[in-house]
């Protein structure tokens, strides 16, 4: 094999081929994973893998331009494979449900793409799944997707993890407090993100506020653990719309307890998304042996406006291969039901095919194969590809 040969066998940088018993478990723990949003009356959506540019434009607030993948189609039009699945399914609700008064319940499945280079084991094509709840502002319409989102990781085999819930308005509200213009307002954000104390310090030590204004800033990254730190943020809440916050968090808890689900959900007031639609409430799933967020999710009112239907809306997505992965590391992969049978037949091929007719026929998966190598090979074939059994006829 010549060179250029030897260089087509191979993927590029960020994307890889999965088969056999891997395969077969992505799609088993999607199955499971979805199973749940079904039945909380999710309907499924789908939507192109390419949009128009504007979809996922700087103003929309979804992934920088640097990270897209963009082409153009023959009118000249600027195209880009989906980065992101919320904007896309605002979209599509703006264009065919304008005037439903009804909460959308939709759910999806499919693969987005990110091109950047800061990859740190992560692939620039991943399998999403996620919900959207469309035309529901209440702390109730919150919890549901908190709480469909733990059901449906522990139906899909994960028993460890959290669920981290933020609250954007909390953070947002301090900086008007304190007369923070945009600029230094994300820099902040930054640097209390990454829970950086001497850089928030240092930016905040320029800034004409009061002591008590800048305290409470600097005490936002330490804001994390379990419902009795959002006392404790309340009562550094010296403005209505931080204090807002942090009663619908409140109220928020106490429906995630009827739902059973709180033993799962802790709070973390410094969280911030790079999606800059989010507008409330947020959240992010983690487990062990996994280096980032398994799942997000959050409150966005203000992003269907830009597709022309002022809604709001709230809505998560699993990464199904981070998924997956932490569920293969953690030995919680979900059984798979192994009804395949690998028959092998030396004579006659029509008895063959009226013997592996009946099988399927049974609800077996069969493989028909005629005998041309020793046994032992097919016993080491059958075995590496997870046949439930050989049959020799």
């Amino acid at each position: 094999m010549d060179f250029k040969g030897k260089r087509l066998v191979h993927t590029p940088e960020g994307v890889r081929d999965i088969y056999g018993k891997e395969y077969a478990n992505k799609q088993n723990i999607q199955r499971l994973f979805g199973e749940k949003l079904h039945r909380f009356g999710y309907q499924d959506i789908q939507t192109p893998t390419f949009e128009f540019f504007d979809v996922f434009s700087r103003e929309i607030g979804t992934t920088p331009s640097k990270e897209l993948y963009k082409f153009f189609d023959k009118e000249g039009n600027t195209l880009v494979l989906r980065p992101d699945f919320t904007p896309s399914i605002a979209r599509c609700a703006a264009k065919y449900f304008m005037d439903e008064t009804i909460p959308l319940r939709f759910c999806y499945a499919g693969n987005n793409f990110i091109n950047t280079d800061n990859l740190q084991g992560k692939l620039k094509e991943t399998t999403q799944m996620g919900a959207e709840l469309i035309g529901d502002a209440s702390p109730a319409a919150d919890a549901e997707m908190i709480a469909m989102l733990v059901e449906a990781l522990l139906n899909a085999g994960l028993t460890e993890f959290q669920v981290s819930v933020g609250q954007v308005d909390f953070f947002k509200g301090l900086c008007e407090q304190a007369g923070l213009d945009m600029e230094t307002e994300l820099e902040l954000r930054s640097f209390i993100s990454s829970r950086n104390e001497f850089g928030a310090q240092e930016l905040l030590e320029h800034q004409p506020i009061s002591d008590d204004v800048r305290d409470a800033l600097l005490r936002v990254s330490s804001f994390f653990g379990s419902y009795e730190i959002l006392e404790d943020a309340l009562a550094c809440a010296g403005n209505e719309r931080s204090k807002k916050a942090i009663e619908r968090l409140k109220e928020i808890y106490g429906i995630l307890q009827t739902y059973g689900v709180e033993q799962y959900v802790s709070f973390d007031l410094a969280m911030v998304s790079k999606y800059h639609y989010y507008t409330g409430v947020i959240f992010n799933a983690y487990t062990y042996q996994t280096g980032s967020a398994i799942a997000k999710g959050g409150r966005y009112d203000r992003l269907l406006e830009k597709f022309g239907k002022p809604s709001p809306a709230t809505g998560f997505v699993v990464i199904i291969d981070d998924l997956v992965a932490a569920l293969t590391r953690q030995k919680r992969c979900p059984a798979l039901e192994n009804k395949n049978i690998l028959l092998v037949y030396e004579g006659d091929i029509a008895a063959a095919i009226i013997e592996a007719k009946a099988y399927r026929e049974q609800g077996y998966d069969v493989v028909l194969l005629k005998l041309t190598q020793e046994k032992k090979r097919y016993t080491e074939f059958a075995q590496e590809n997870g046949f439930e059994r050989i049959v020799y006829i």
